[in-house]
């Protein structure tokens, strides 16, 4: 039987064709809509939040949705990738404000709110701004409260999971 000088050749661009065409691996880009699977722990080990069990987190890249070391850990991922970024508190929640934290007389606190370390409020700012505060520490005569973000001044860990890009 006589060997064709093209059977080879066209093999190899066949071959080549099913693995370029089969391959679908879509990359996270600015401004594509993404879903991510994640895990996102503290450097002592601690879990803070995940996705995992549920369903995955979607958001467009770059819009501004999400913690910027996030959004900027998914930018480049393909499709099934993961991987494990450290996100340093400035491009997370940023740094601890103690000027955040203000100590109150019980006495001055809403009639009915519930006093507990772990109590969510809302606060007013002097400069008219509303936002939310933790009661962290409680005395007999006093509330602690804290206006930080639970995770303002952490470093954050994050295990991610490309799911789908379009």
């Amino acid at each position: 039987m006589a060997k064709s000088k093209y059977l080879v050749p066209l093999g190899i661009l066949i071959v080549l064709a099913v693995v370029a065409g089969g391959c679908s691996a879509k990359y996270a880009a600015e401004g594509s809509i993404v879903s991510v699977h994640y895990t996102g722990t503290l450097a002592d080990g601690t879990q803070f939040d995940s996705s995992e069990g549920g369903d995955p987190l979607e958001f467009t890249v770059g819009a501004g949705q999400l913690i910027r070391g996030f959004d900027n850990a998914v930018r480049g991922m393909k499709v099934g990738e993961t991987k494990t970024v450290t996100i340093p508190a400035a491009e997370a929640y940023g740094a601890r404000n103690e000027k955040l934290v203000q100590v109150m007389e019980r006495a001055d606190l809403p009639e009915g709110t519930k006093v507990e370390v772990g109590t969510q409020m809302a606060v007013t700012f002097t400069d008219g701004r509303s936002g939310v505060a933790r009661i962290t520490e409680v005395t007999e005569t006093t509330v602690t409260l804290d206006a930080n973000h639970f995770l303002a001044g952490e470093d954050l860990i994050f295990e991610i999971r490309l799911v789908k890009v379009r």
